[in-house]
């Protein structure tokens, strides 16, 4: 394993292999972050973990051959400690659970896009570091080492920058929406600028209170759509 101010190791696995292409594309325009194989089946993914020994699997749960959860216990048996990032478009609800049960770091659903990987990645690499470098003397040390890892910011505080009256607006154009809201129809809607439409909205994706989805269009990249979760 990578020392935790150094490069964290990235290997993605996908049966696609432009779907394969884009996601490394997305993990390394993030600093720190390196992707030093891809693979496209499972077999290919144990093999791959064996010799470029990556700090983190990007696993993909449809393989062709083996279901992408059945990989994780071979890994661990033959001694690899690797953490494992699901994505994949299974929704079951048995899929998610059985994902956490084999320790999983986050489940990501596809399709998605750049803003959608980079948060997760970031918090990872946060909770890596501390894990790596907490020294336990008690049980407030392994508190800290735990704390907000993946969790949103709690009840009603906001990131710095943001403000209660702007989330306020944009979490009413979400609710009155009739159907869904996109960063620029949000910006219309409230008076913001779009860019802190877009910010406020991703909030709300990050803390679980609105869905995202991706419009695709004939050309260019897909428009993100926002609803209220209700």
């Amino acid at each position: 394993m990578t020392e935790p101010t150094g490069t964290i190791d990235v290997l993605v696995v996908d049966d696609d292999f432009m779907v394969a292409r884009v996601h490394r594309t997305f993990v390394e325009r993030i600093p720190s972050f390196r992707v030093v194989g891809t693979a496209h089946t499972g077999e290919q993914a144990i093999k791959a973990v064996d010799e470029l020994r990556p700090d983190l699997v990007l696993l993909d749960l449809y393989l062709p051959d083996v279901f992408g959860l059945d990989v994780i216990p071979r890994l661990r048996t033959a001694g690899h400690d690797c953490d494992v990032l699901v994505i994949s478009a299974a929704r079951e609800a048995d899929a998610v659970r059985d994902a956490v049960r084999h320790g999983v770091v986050d489940y990501l659903l596809k399709p998605f896009d750049y803003e959608d990987l980079q948060p997760r990645l970031e918090r990872y690499a946060t909770r890596r570091g501390r894990l790596l470098t907490t020294v336990v003397r008690g049980q407030a040390d392994v508190d800290r080492a735990l704390a907000g890892a993946f969790a949103p910011a709690a009840g009603n505080a906001l990131p710095k920058g943001m403000s209660v009256e702007t989330a306020d607006l944009i979490e009413r154009a979400l609710r009155d929406a009739d159907g869904t809201l996109s960063a620029t129809e949000a910006a219309a809607a409230t008076g913001v600028s779009r860019v802190s439409a877009r910010r406020y909205l991703e909030y709300f994706h990050d803390t679980g209170h609105a869905d995202v989805a991706l419009r695709y269009g004939s050309a260019g990249r897909p428009e993100r759509r926002y609803s209220w979760r209700v």
